[in-house]
């Protein structure tokens, strides 16, 4: 692990950590038991060789870093629970209004982040520790229009393309600014967020909340690849901080000129709420449920054989002669090497808001996909879904949103100084 990543842990002496880098790195693979460290107790002992102190446990003890090359919450493992949140600057606020809620919320964040206060702090976590929280912040397309950036609008930022499966609610969908949060403790996360809700006073107003939750950490015998609501191993094909090009696809190269220079070492972040059929999902039988997908549900390997981390065979045929992964399977039309080596890291929430009018649940996924330029990645991989996937007749695409994320703030700095003060 390391600074780059963002993966750093809590500066309380740890013993070891579990989950990170399983079988599907560490986006949504590593969901299932991403977070999962050990700590030991403070050192301090009384005379009579009791401990002073009480540890605080694995899952409190953790912590990321507010400061560093890339920001908190895209390479972070996958949190347990999480808040995604949109705001519009209020009427009449601009780019020094927007300098000014973009301080105090990296003062706000940094404090949460490292287990301590905030300003005016309410009270809600009290006695927890840090919990692996991030707070990640993100600016939409309207925002430089907004404060008089547009000259520094990146095109990688343009509006999404439509795609013949959306129905999407513009009132939940983009937004000037964007804050992830993510927590693997449910009073930890809802306590940063409403911290920031705070913070944004007079100079921006909410414009949609959406909440979001995982696998919690430990609840698995082994560290393995989270499920979706579909009961899915979801996130087995992410790319891996490991291979040599998962920078060059996820982040905004360092040296990088004109538009995109503030965004050196960021990323972008497609956002969808995705809802899940799933009254109409889990009336198919199993056999009919992994041919959609292309893979086992039981464990995730392709219908091809091997285990979950094998590659799809996608020219092997059955003793019928049709292809074992169905042409309009979704594994084999998401693939990159279908895509002309499309790639994206995948870092969602699934979501359940209740059970709808109709009587059936408002369930599904919060889809969160980071690369250094959605054109090259979200936007083929989705326009060829969007073209025939097996699975599509069982989602709906309700709302969303493209966010450009700047690089991490240096010791001194905020998040997006290097936009708003250049």
């Amino acid at each position: 692990m390391s600074n780059d990543d963002n993966l750093e842990i809590s500066r309380r002496r740890l013993l070891g950590t579990v989950g990170a880098a399983g079988a599907a790195g560490i986006a949504l693979g590593a969901a299932g038991g991403a977070g999962v460290y050990a700590a030991a107790a403070d050192s301090g002992s009384s005379a009579s060789g009791a401990s002073d102190a009480t540890a605080l446990t694995s899952v409190g003890a953790t912590e990321a870093l507010f400061h560093g090359k890339h920001q908190a919450g895209i390479t972070t493992p996958l949190q347990s629970r999480g808040h995604l949140i949109a705001f519009d600057l209020a009427p009449g606020a601009g780019r020094k209004e927007a300098a000014a809620l973009l301080r105090r919320w990296s003062t706000t964040a940094k404090a949460l982040m490292a287990g301590e206060p905030s300003a005016d702090d309410t009270g809600i976590a009290l006695d927890a520790g840090p919990s692996s929280l991030t707070v990640t912040f993100g600016f939409g397309h309207s925002f430089f229009g907004r404060t008089g950036l547009t000259a520094r609008r990146p095109t990688q930022l343009d509006a999404l393309p439509a795609f013949s499966s959306d129905a999407l609610d513009p009132q939940r969908s983009e937004g000037d600014l964007w804050v992830q949060i993510g927590a693997d403790d449910a009073l930890v996360a809802f306590h940063a967020l409403r911290a920031l809700q705070k913070d944004a006073g007079a100079a921006a107003k909410v414009r949609w909340q959406m909440n979001g939750f995982n696998r919690s950490a430990g609840a698995t015998a082994k560290p393995m690849t989270a499920r979706n609501l579909m009961g899915q191993v979801d996130g087995t094909g992410n790319p891996k901080p490991s291979e040599p090009d998962f920078d060059r696809r996820i982040f905004v190269p360092q040296g990088a000129s004109g538009a995109q220079e503030w965004m050196a070492g960021g990323s972008y972040a497609v956002v969808r709420r995705i809802r899940m059929l799933l009254d109409d999902w889990e009336r198919l039988p199993l056999d009919q449920q992994e041919k959609v997908i292309g893979r086992r549900k039981s464990d995730g390997a392709p219908l091809t054989g091997g285990s979950e981390t094998t590659e799809l065979d996608l020219n092997k045929t059955g003793a019928d002669g049709k292809l074992v992964i169905p042409d309009n399977a979704h594994s084999r039309i998401s693939a990159p090497e279908q895509n002309g080596g499309a790639a994206m890291l995948r870092r969602p929430f699934s979501f359940h808001d209740g059970i709808g009018p109709d009587g059936t649940p408002d369930a599904g996924l919060l889809f969160i996909c980071w690369q250094a330029d959605p054109l090259r990645g979200f936007v083929p991989v989705q326009r060829k879904l969007d073209r025939g996937d097996a699975l599509s007749p069982f989602v709906r695409h309700e709302a969303s949103g493209l966010f450009a994320v700047p690089g991490g703030a240096a010791e001194g700095e905020y998040v997006g100084q290097r936009l708003l003060e250049s």
